[in-house]
C-alpha cells in the first residue's frame, strides 16, 4: 500500500492504494465514480477516458499510484443536469450524439480534450481524435455534430 494526493474533480484527497490498483478501479470503486465505464479493460475502445492534468487518459491502462500529485477530472466533475452541462455535454444532448451511453463519458472526456487543443477542429480531425472511442450505437455522425456544437459554443462564449 501506498498513500496518493490527488485532486478529483476539484477535491483534494489522501487515499491509500495498492500499488498495482487501476487507476479506473480506483475511480469506480475506491472513490465511487461509476460514470467511468470500464469496457475492454485494455485501452482499446477508450470508455474509461478520464482526464488526467487535463489530458485524456486510458484509465485502465495506468495505476492509480502514477495519478499521485495530479488533477483528476472524471465525467462526475464536467458538468450537472440540467442546469451547468458543459458545453460538449450539451452538443451530445442537443446532436443526439448518444444512443445506449456506454461509450459517452469518454467520447466527452476525449472531445473536451481536443476542443482543449484545438478549439475549431474539422470533421477529419474530430473523427481521427475519436478514432480510440469505440461506439457502436451511432455511426459517430451524430457525434461528429455534437463536437462541433461544443466548438461553436465555445466560440460564442469567447465573443
Amino acid at each position: 500500500m501506498r498513500e496518493i494526493e490527488i485532486t478529483v474533480n476539484g477535491e483534494r484527497r489522501r487515499e491509500a492504494v495498492e500499488d498495482r490498483r487501476l487507476l479506473l478501479d480506483f475511480i469506480r470503486e475506491d472513490l465511487c465514480l461509476t460514470g467511468t465505464h470500464a469496457g475492454c479493460e485494455h485501452g482499446a475502445c477508450g470508455a474509461c477516458t478520464v482526464l488526467l492534468d487535463g489530458q485524456a487518459v486510458r484509465s485502465c491502462l495506468m495505476f492509480a499510484a502514477q495519478a499521485d500529485g495530479s488533477e483528476l477530472t472524471t465525467i462526475e466533475g464536467v458538468g450537472s443536469y440540467p442546469d451547468r452541462l458543459h458545453p460538449v455535454q450539451e452538443g451530445f444532448w442537443e446532436e443526439h450524439g448518444l444512443q445506449c451511453g456506454y461509450c459517452t463519458p469518454g467520447m466527452i472526456m476525449a472531445s473536451i480534450d481536443l476542443l482543449a487543443e484545438n478549439p475549431s477542429p474539422s470533421d477529419e480531425e474530430i473523427r481521427e481524435r475519436l478514432a480510440g472511442n469505440i461506439c457502436r450505437c451511432t455511426g459517430y455522425v451524430n457525434i461528429v455534430r455534437a463536437v462541433h456544437h461544443a466548438a461553436a459554443a465555445g466560440r460564442e462564449d469567447q465573443s
